[in-house]
């Protein structure tokens, strides 16, 4: 089943879609932080695109949308006046995030036009020896803390009527708890073990008991927890995992309870250039949580067309939007040399 691909602006692409007939929309949208000086990152989609996205979706569908720390706040209220309910919001933890942060001591120095010069001792250590007063002054200042975290916006488009009113008539409305519950400690250290790569792939190759869309076991076969998903994500680090206190003092592992995912591999990018890529893993809890089973899930700013990759992996009907030929072609060669990868294992692997 592979996703019907657009290439054209999704303002565009959307008016010529008929109302009321998507499922769920997942997408990463520009940030409006002009990434890595990228054109389309200048701006937040307002709420004319928003009011597109309503349109084509049911009642009860569901909306998820990655933002970023300093401008989701513009795009939450964006799709807040174009008629969406805000129901949450995510957040996806993660530690290999990197400061981008002015040097305030360096800069002083290069103000003055003296470059620092290198010691003896090294020049990233002779670096960080001030030389105007002012530059002593502010030693140790910058501008920017790392960053760690990404908000992820869950909206829904209003019921028609109840909640089972709602799922009667458009099969869409709730979501899918049972599914994407999140193993937790079983006692024997397999998913407490300290080593999240290990724990990801065990995760991935669980029982279809464990994340049945027929049943919400509380405790899987093996005598695991599984608990309800939460609003917060991760990404399997130990310096997460610490940070939330989830290190067992017997050292025998750690006990997790959120979904966990780290950032994209070379795997997820598929070969692709584009500078924000978001794992399939993630993209694919998010689509099995808010997708029901025969929906279709919508991406209008597809990038990569790492919701595609996931809608494939969990059965799912998809439509990518890309306005960007570089990308639309990315996300072409992707399918076009993966689709046998994205059609196997199990539905409901994370």
């Amino acid at each position: 089943m592979i996703p019907r691909i657009i290439h054209a602006d999704m303002r565009e692409a959307l008016a010529a879609m008929p109302e009321a007939t998507i499922d769920a929309v997942v997408t990463d949208p520009p940030y409006g932080l002009s990434f890595m000086s990228k054109g389309w990152d200048h701006a937040v989609p307002g709420v004319d695109y928003w009011r597109k996205v309503f349109r084509v979706m049911k009642p009860g569908a569901w909306l998820a949308a990655f933002g970023g720390t300093r401008t989701y706040h513009r795009m939450a209220v964006a799709i807040e006046d174009a008629g969406f309910e805000l129901r949450d919001s995510l957040c996806w933890l993660y530690a290999s995030g990197f400061p981008k942060s002015l040097d305030v001591s360096k800069a002083f120095d290069e103000a003055a036009g003296i470059k620092r010069a290198v010691a003896a001792q090294g020049e990233a250590q002779a670096r960080m020896i001030p030389v105007t007063p002012e530059a002593q002054e502010w030693k140790g200042w910058g501008t920017a803390l790392k960053p760690a975290w990404e908000p992820i916006i869950l909206a829904r488009k209003p019921l028609a009527g109840t909640v089972i009113e709602n799922i009667r008539a458009h099969g869409c409305g709730a979501i899918n708890i049972a599914a994407c519950r999140v193993p937790g400690d079983r006692g024997n250290g397999v998913w407490g073990t300290s080593n999240a790569t290990v724990r990801r792939e065990r995760m991935f190759n669980a029982s279809p008991d464990m994340g049945s869309y027929r049943s919400a076991p509380k405790v899987g076969d093996d005598g695991s927890i599984l608990r309800w998903p939460a609003n917060v994500l991760h990404d399997g680090s130990e310096e997460v995992e610490a940070a939330f206190g989830l290190q067992r003092p017997d050292a025998s592992g750690s006990v997790s309870r959120f979904f966990f995912c780290g950032k994209a591999t070379a795997e997820d990018r598929a070969g692709s250039r584009h500078p924000t890529v978001k794992p399939v893993a993630l993209m694919r809890w998010l689509v099995r949580l808010l997708t029901p089973p025969r929906g279709v899930v919508l991406d209008p700013f597809a990038g990569s067309g790492t919701t595609g990759a996931a809608a494939v992996a969990e059965a799912r009907a998809c439509i990518l939007i890309e306005r960007d030929a570089d990308y639309v072609a990315d996300i072409r060669a992707r399918f076009a040399a993966s689709a046998p990868l994205f059609t196997t294992g199990a539905a409901n692997a994370p």
